[in-house]
């Protein structure tokens, strides 16, 4: 492709480079730049780009793309494009390098704190269900019809998003779903990307070290709703006004109040999942969801809220729903044969989601609800006493122990927690060894009890100081039955 195709639509500030040069790629990271590509030098918070743009050159790259001004590490005359917004820039380039697989897809973006996930996967089932082939990019995997890639955060950056779009154009899909996080929004990463439809889940406390602000929070998932043609809104949620502040598009308001254009009534929960009736209008349509918990109600009215706004039924959505699989590390089952309890893992690591799973465990356990948390390093610090008394309030036993310390301390993290646990005096334990912490709860098991291993979710690995160390929740379940 030559540079003057790649560069349609960036908005550049001067560059030395031909037009006329032959690009083979784009590239953000410099172990991974070719000859003749372009380098684009990101600025971030603990390293930045332009330090790398002398690397690229040597790898052979025909350019170095950075913002405001050039690399003070380039020798003079070095061959440049200096754009005001290297993000922005990186994702019109991502596009026009992909081919831009957008435009030949309808997709459905997901954002809110919780419940991004399982959503999508609810709304991949539903639109699979019809005969649709649809891929995905989230938490848990990234999928192109049946070709799936490694995740490696939430949502990837704006090369990895255009790739796997143009997977999907390849492999004939015909829908895309992803989860987009606050981050994403924040850092342009879907850029120019045209969603169909937006889902809104809800907001509660979580990355503000990032954020620093739930109002800034807020402002960085309203982002999504100025780039999508319709809206699926969770209508009970305290800060949809907010979120929907500066849209123009049509919003189709699901939940369980008098508001919502697809309303929940009639809510039945059990340990096997949820049934409930779906009023639209004068319709009601009965729903059952192989999930447990209430929260599995909101998830599921915003999947199908979306999948109206696709133009398929309730009632197609309803039927598909029954035979909905579950999605990893959310509320999944693992088995224990021969002994009398049940244990679940899940990926819930905010205080609103621990609260959440807890009064979902409480509701189906005959015996005692045992919960196994920890809190996640280098995070905002501020939410880890309330976990604590989210699982204090909601657990008849806890073990303490470690998430992903990543840099800090786990026993520092600890002590951050136990404030929260003060109520729950004598029912808990601490053991920074995750998986020494799950090898006593399951020795606290008794008949009818529930155990959470709550945090992991999906992730087979925990990260401390600067590794990443393979841990399977899954596994070191097996080995200590």
């Amino acid at each position: 492709m030559r540079l003057r195709e790649l560069l349609h639509g960036v908005e550049v500030i001067r560059q030395n480079v031909p037009e006329s040069l032959e690009i083979t790629g784009v590239f953000c990271d410099s172990r991974e730049t070719e000859k003749d590509s372009v380098f684009v030098a990101i600025p971030g918070n603990r390293c930045d780009g332009g330090d790398y743009a002398l690397e690229a050159l040597k790898r052979g790259a025909a350019a170095v793309a950075c913002q405001g001004k050039p690399p003070e590490n380039l020798p003079r005359g070095a061959p440049l494009i200096l754009v005001p917004d290297a993000r922005k820039a990186l994702a019109h380039l991502a596009c026009n390098w992909y081919g831009n697989p957008a435009k030949s897809l309808k997709l459905i973006g997901v954002t809110g704190t919780n419940g991004k996930t399982t959503t999508t996967y609810l709304i991949k089932h539903i639109l699979e269900a019809t005969g649709e082939k649809t891929g995905l990019i989230g938490t848990v995997e990234n999928r192109a019809g049946e070709e799936r890639f490694p995740a490696r955060r939430t949502t990837p950056n704006a090369l990895e998003i255009q790739k796997i779009l143009g997977k999907m154009v390849t492999n004939r899909c015909k829908f895309g779903v992803m989860e987009v996080s606050s981050h994403a929004l924040l850092q342009d990463r879907t850029e120019n990307i045209p969603f169909t439809v937006g889902v809104f889940t809800n907001l509660t406390e979580d990355h503000l070290d990032y954020h620093k602000t739930m109002e800034h929070y807020c402002d960085a998932k309203a982002k999504l709703f100025r780039h999508c043609r319709t809206a699926a809104c969770n209508g009970d949620d305290p800060w949809r006004q907010r979120i929907l502040a500066g849209s123009r598009c049509p919003v189709l308001l699901y939940g369980l109040g008098e508001e919502a254009d697809l309303r929940g009534e009639d809510i039945r929960l059990f340990s096997r999942g949820v049934e409930f009736t779906v009023r639209e209008n004068e319709k009601r349509i009965p729903v059952q969801v192989g999930v447990p918990g209430r929260f599995s109600v909101y998830n599921t009215l915003g999947a199908m809220a979306a999948c109206r706004l696709l133009g398929i039924s309730a009632e197609t959505c309803a039927q598909a729903l029954r035979t909905f699989p579950g999605v990893k590390g959310r509320m999944e089952v693992v088995p224990t044969p021969g002994k009398p309890y049940t244990l679940l893992i899940d990926y819930a690591h905010t205080p609103d989601a621990l609260e959440n799973v807890l009064q979902t465990a409480r509701g189906f356990a005959r015996g005692r609800v045992i919960a196994v948390f920890g809190c996640g390093g280098d995070r905002e610090k501020e939410k880890r006493p309330r976990m604590g008394q989210a699982v204090a309030r909601l657990a008849d036993f806890a073990v303490v122990t470690s998430d992903n310390p990543r840099t800090e301390d786990p026993e520092a993290i600890i002590r951050d927690i136990l404030p929260g646990m003060a109520a729950a005096a004598g029912r808990y334990a601490v053991e920074p060894d995750r998986r020494k912490a799950i090898a006593l709860a399951m020795e606290q098991g008794r008949a009818g009890d529930v155990i959470l291993l709550c945090g992991k979710g999906h992730e087979t690995y925990q990260e401390i100081g600067n590794e990443t160390r393979p841990m399977d929740e899954r596994e070191i379940v097996r080995s200590l039955l």
